[in-house]
């Protein structure tokens, strides 16, 4: 009962004409063979639903429609019937053509526009043909997106990845869950909020700011303390806190000081589901261990602030990592809105919390990671991970504990 409920889940429908590649398509983006596919039209029958994670966007469902044309006698009316039946539930519609986009193809995409839905074009099997260069001017000229693809062969499918994180719903992107969702109605919340020489003066930083805000959002109620007077605090309470956060760099001092009945966990690993993807996060934090001596190491820090002291991410974070894998690690920088395209030669990216970005451009920046085949964490996910209580901070979020799980204890 873990798993993400199918409304939850950011619907995507495939459709079009009867041998357009549109189960070769589905198979090829979840990785396995869902659906049959064969040269026979009509093979698709019922709608076949795929629900998967497409990191970084998250939860989808995929769903296969028999084909549009299907002209039958009584049962291809009734194929039609059912796949227009999705038209009411697909966020995102997937219109799959060969090079023969005509009518028809013209016609689906009227339909999806009365209804509002968000649509791509997906020419498929292009390694047999492609479509005309006057059908791709028309549908740039009416901003309709597009894409090549070879189901088949595979070719094609990072960008169509890529597409479908655009495309997808505002609503669906900004997540608002910070950790109202993590205890119930009238509970305590202890946040542990260190105060060093880079904390703004006079204010909170802004995450501590939103958990305090999403907690009273929620009729919880909570306890703001120094690391220094944790334990008077819990000694102090006649009820335990359903929850404690702490700042990632006080892990190791907090960790010992909450009884392990509390949940645990810290703002930076909260801001990784907030803004990002946690299971990602968290998968990817498992790449730390196999770092080696000259591994490369990428820091990305979404605010562009001169760092001074025991800066977070040029001082601290890189200690520990050295400190756990080894000292001739290599380890670089960047700030704001810099990002290179291409990573190719670095073994991990480590991204802060990002609590001044929306969560586009961190899913963007996962996804980007994730066609380049380097591991993605955040800060909070790889200091709870060099404490050693990674899997303690995880444990209130169950399918990134599985995802972590799953990356160090893979099935053979």
């Amino acid at each position: 009962m873990q798993n993400t409920p199918k409304g939850l889940r950011l619907q995507i429908g495939i459709f079009g004409r009867r041998n357009a590649g549109k189960s070769s398509l589905l198979n090829a983006l979840a990785r396995q063979d869902v659906a049959i596919v064969s040269e026979t039209p009509g093979t698709t029958a019922d709608p076949v639903e795929k629900a998967m994670e497409m990191l970084p966007l998250g939860p989808v469902l995929l769903i296969d429609t028999a084909g549009l044309d299907d002209d039958a006698a009584l049962i291809g009316g009734l194929r039609v019937e059912k796949s227009r039946k999705i038209f009411e539930r697909a966020d995102i519609a997937l219109i799959v053509s060969d090079a023969s986009w005509g009518a028809f193809e013209e016609k689906l995409l009227s339909d999806f526009a009365e209804r509002g839905t968000a649509v791509i074009a997906v020419f498929n099997k292009t390694d047999v043909a492609f479509p005309p260069q006057n059908v791709l001017d028309s549908l740039r000229e009416r901003s309709v997106s597009f894409v090549m693809v070879s189901a088949g062969k595979g070719e094609g499918l990072g960008e169509l990845r890529e597409m479908i994180l655009r495309k997808a719903p505002e609503d669906f992107l900004s997540s608002d869950k910070m950790l109202g969702d993590l205890v119930p109605a009238g509970s305590a919340v202890m946040l542990i909020t260190p105060i060093d020489i880079e904390a703004p003066k006079g204010r909170m930083i802004l995450p501590q700011v939103q958990a305090i805000r999403d907690t009273l959002d929620h009729d919880c109620y909570c306890l703001v303390v120094k690391e220094n007077s944790l334990a008077d605090a819990l000694a102090n309470m006649k009820t335990p806190p359903a929850l404690a956060v702490t700042d990632s760099q006080a892990f190791g001092t907090v960790s010992p000081i909450v009884p392990e009945t509390i949940p645990l966990t810290s703002f930076s690993i909260l801001l990784a589901r907030q803004k990002g993807d946690l299971a990602a996060c968290a998968a990817g934090a498992a790449a730390i261990g196999n770092l080696k001596p000259s591994s490369r190491v990428l820091i990305a820090e979404a605010c562009s602030h001169h760092p001074i002291g025991e800066d977070i991410g040029t001082v601290k974070l890189p200690n520990w990592l050295r400190r756990r894998c080894s000292p001739d690690l290599v380890i670089e920088h960047v700030q704001g809105h810099d990002f290179p395209k291409d990573l190719s030669g670095y073994d991990l990216v480590i991204h802060c919390g990002a609590c001044t970005f929306n969560r586009r451009e961190v899913l963007s920046r996962i996804l980007q990671c994730s066609e380049q085949g380097v591991p993605f964490t955040n800060y909070g996910v790889a200091i709870a991970f060099c404490f050693g209580i990674l899997e303690r901070a995880l444990k209130p979020f169950p399918e990134a504990l599985a995802a972590y799980e799953r990356t160090i204890h893979p099935v053979k």
